[in-house]
C-alpha cells in the first residue's frame, strides 16, 4: 500500500511517501518554494516526490493528514469563548482564514491529490508515531512537546510493537513550547523559527532570571505537570506573544529584531532554557516512573532544543534516547502516513537490526549527475570533474588549507539540519572560521554556534559523553584535555564578548560554555560524508570539521544544484563541490547584493 502523509497550513509544510513499512522519500516545501518556513500546501514538494518515485497520482492508496482541523477550530472558538471579550481582534483576523480554507482541509487535498481516501490523524499522534515507529526500539516511552497541536501542548505515553498510547497529556493554553516562545519573541527573534537562537544565546548568560519565572509565570509539580499564570501572556487573546504585565516583570520592552543584543535578553535566555530543561526533566523521570523501560522517544518542535536533549541522555534516566531528525510539524507528515500503516490498519511493525529507519534522514531528491553536468554547462561555469577516488583526498585538502567548501551530494536532508549532504565545510581548528563562517558566509549573528561533524567512534576522544548523535539533536561538552585554559584579561569579560576567547583544540565549534551540538558521522549511514572527514584525519590528526547548513540567514537549504551555485557565488566560499564537480570561485566574481536582501530575516 502506498500511503502519501502531508502536513501543511501551519508551520513548515511537507510530504512523506511510504510503501508498507518502508519509508521511501520526505520533504518540506520551502526547499521548492524558497520560502522559508512556507505553510502553504506543499504542492512543490509532492511533485517532487512523485517525479523521483516514479509515482503518478493514481498510484497513491490513501492520504492522511497530520491533524484535525475541526478539533483545532473546537480550539479557536473555545478559546475565544473563555477570554472573551479579551481576543476580539486575534479571533477577527482568524476566522475569515478558516471560513475560507482550513475548515474546507480535506476538499484541497482531494483537488491537489487528486484522492478521495483522505484520513486525519491528532497532531500530537503524529509526533508520537513520527518518534516512535522509525526509532531502533521495540518498547519506548513517548514524549512530545511543541507550542500547541489541536489542544495538546504536550503528551506522554508509550510505544510497543505497532500500538501507540498517549496516557497523559496538557493541554491548551497552558504549553512549555508557547512559554519558550514568548521568551524568543521577547527577547526579539522570531517565533517558530527563531527558537534555536535562543537556545544558543543561552549559553553566553546566567540564569538569575530563573526563580523569577517559577515564581511568576509557571507552577510546576513535582511530576513535571505544569500550569502558566496566564496574565503575562497574550498568545491566548492577542496578536502578541507577551503582556504588559510579562513586560514590566523583567523591566523592558520586546527588544527590535535589528537592535543590539541587551544583557537582559542573554541572561533571560539562560533563564528559561534552564527552566525549560528542568520541567522535561521532571517530566522525563515520571515518564520513567509510570511506564518503566530504558528507552525514551522525543517529538515536537521542543524536541529539537539539543541543549535539554544532551542533558536528558547525560542524566542516565533513560539508557537510550532516539530523537525524530523532522521533529517539528514537518516531521507530522511522515508520522501521519506511518500512524495510519501501524495504528490504523494494524501492520506488524519490524524493528532494525541495524539502528533506525530513518535511513540517516536523507529522504528528499536527488538530482542526476548528468543534470548537473548539462546545468554547468548551459551556464558556462568552470568546472573540474573528479574520479570518486579524488573527491575525499580534494575535499579534505582544501579544507586543510583554510579553504570553506559548500557540499552538495545525494539525497537531501529531512530536516532542519544539514548532515553532510547539503553543508557547508571548514576546519574546526580555526580560531577564526566561527566568525568568518557567521559574517561573510552566512550573514547571520556572530554568537551563533557552529556544530562539529567528526568521526563516530571518535567521539569520546573529544567529548564527554560517547553515545551517537547521527541527527545532530544531542549537546555535550567538550572534555578537559581538549580546552585551553582561560587566563588573563579574558577571564573577566562576559556576555558577547566571550566569543573571541579561543577555548580548546576545536575552538570553531566549541561554544563559549565549551559545549557543542555534536554530529556523529558512521562510515554505514553517510559514507560521501565520512571519507571527507577520514581524509581530513588522516591528513591532519584532527577528526573533526564544521559543518553548518547549506544557506544563508532567511534563505532555506539549498535543493537543487542552481540553489547550490547561487548560494555559492552570492557569499564568501572558496569551493563548491556539486557530486564529482568542483567549482572554484574566481577573483573577479563579486556578490550581488540584492540576491541576498531576497530572504527576510528568520
Amino acid at each position: 500500500m502506498k500511503i502519501l502523509g502531508i502536513s501543511a497550513f501551519y508551520h513548515d509544510s511537507a510530504v512523506a511517501m511510504i510503501e508498507g513499512d518502508r519509508i521511501l522519500y520526505a520533504a518540506q516545501e520551502e526547499r521548492f518554494s524558497r520560502r522559508k518556513h512556507d505553510f502553504r500546501f506543499p504542492h512543490q514538494a509532492l511533485n517532487a516526490g512523485l517525479e523521483f518515485l516514479g509515482w503518478d497520482r493514481g498510484d497513491i492508496d490513501c492520504v492522511v493528514f497530520y491533524e484535525k482541523p475541526f478539533l483545532k477550530f473546537d480550539r479557536l472558538i473555545s478559546t475565544y469563548m473563555q477570554f472573551a471579550p479579551r481576543g476580539i481582534r486575534s479571533f477577527a483576523s482568524a476566522i475569515p482564514v478558516w471560513f475560507k480554507e482550513k475548515l474546507f482541509i480535506k476538499d484541497l487535498i482531494g483537488k491537489y491529490t487528486e484522492n478521495e481516501n483522505i484520513y486525519f490523524v491528532k497532531h500530537h499522534l503524529s509526533h508520537a508515531a513520527s518518534a516512535f515507529y522509525p526509532s531502533p526500539f521495540e518498547d519506548a516511552v513517548i514524549l512530545t512537546v511543541d507550542g500547541v497541536g489541536e489542544w495538546d501542548t504536550l503528551t506522554l505515553g508509550r510505544g510497543r510493537g505497532n500500538e501507540i498510547y498517549l496516557k497523559q497529556s496538557i493541554h491548551f493554553p497552558h504549553s512549555l513550547g508557547l512559554l519558550y516562545s514568548a521568551f524568543t519573541y521577547f527577547t526579539g527573534f522570531r517565533v517558530n523559527s527563531g527558537e534555536y537562537k535562543l537556545m544558543g544565546l543561552a549559553s553566553y548568560g546566567t540564569p538569575r532570571y530563573a526563580q523569577k519565572i517559577h515564581d511568576h509565570l509557571i507552577d510546576v509539580k513535582e511530576d513535571g505537570s505544569f500550569r502558566l499564570n496566564l496574565e503575562y501572556f497574550n498568545y491566548h487573546t492577542g496578536l502578541t506573544m507577551t503582556s504588559r504585565k510579562f513586560h514590566r516583570l523583567f523591566g523592558g520592552s520586546p527588544r527590535r529584531a535589528e537592535a543590539p543584543i541587551r544583557e537582559l535578553d542573554i541572561d533571560l535566555a539562560a533563564s528559561v532554557q534552564q527552566v525549560f530543561s528542568e520541567v522535561v526533566e521532571k517530566i522525563a523521570r515520571h515518564g520513567k516512573k509510570e511506564y518503566g523501560g530504558d528507552r525514551l522517544v522525543l517529538a515536537g518542535g521542543s524536541a529539537l532544543n539539543c541543549v535539554t536533549n544532551g542533558m536528558l541522555l547525560k542524566k542516565g534516566i533513560f539508557r537510550d534516547i532516539w530523537i525524530q531528525p523532522a521533529a517539528g510539524d514537518a516531521g507530522g507528515s511522515l508520522g501521519a502516513a506511518l500512524a495510519l500503516w501501524y495504528g490504523h490498519f494494524q501492520k506488524p511493525r519490524p524493528v532494525s537490526a541495524h539502528g533506525d529507519r530513518q535511513q540517516g534522514s536523507f529522504l528528499g531528491p536527488s538530482y542526476p549527475e548528468s543534470d548537473i553536468r548539462t546545468f554547468l554547462r548551459e551556464n558556462e561555469i568552470d568546472y573540474q570533474e573528479l574520479s570518486p577516488d579524488e573527491v575525499a583526498p580534494r575535499i579534505a585538502g582544501l579544507i586543510e588549507d583554510q579553504k570553506v567548501v559548500g557540499i552538495y551530494h545525494g539525497r537531501m536532508e529531512f530536516g532542519p539540519r544539514a548532515l553532510g549532504h547539503r553543508s557547508i565545510i571548514g576546519d574546526a581548528r580555526s580560531p577564526q572560521m566561527q566568525k568568518k563562517m557567521n559574517i561573510k558566509i552566512k550573514f547571520r549573528e556572530s554568537f551563533r554556534p557552529f556544530a562539529p561533524s567528526l568521526l563516530e567512534e571518535k567521539v569520546g576522544e573529544f567529548f564527554d559523553f560517547p553515545h551517537p548523535s547521527r541527527y545532530m539533536l544531542l549537546v555535550y561538552d567538550v572534555l578537559e584535555k581538549r580546552r585551553r585554559r582561560i587566563e588573563g584579561r579574558d577571564r573577566e569579560k562576559k556576555g558577547l564578548a566571550l566569543l573571541d576567547i579561543n577555548r580548546s583544540e576545536i575552538p570553531a565549534v566549541t561554544h563559549v560554555d565549551f559545549s557543542a551540538r555534536i554530529h556523529t558521522v558512521d562510515a554505514r549511514t553517510n559514507p560521501f560524508f565520512y571519507a571527507i572527514i577520514r581524509e581530513f584525519y588522516r591528513r591532519s590528526g584532527c577528526p573533526v570539521i564544521i559543518n553548518t547548513s547549506f544557506n544563508v540567514r532567511g534563505e532555506p537549504i539549498v535543493n537543487s544544484p542552481r540553489d547550490a551555485y547561487n548560494c555559492f557565488i552570492n557569499t564568501n566560499m572558496d569551493y563548491l563541490l556539486l557530486d564529482r564537480f568542483l567549482v572554484e570561485k574566481k577573483d573577479y566574481q563579486e556578490i550581488d547584493e540584492e540576491w541576498i536582501k531576497k530572504f527576510p530575516l528568520d
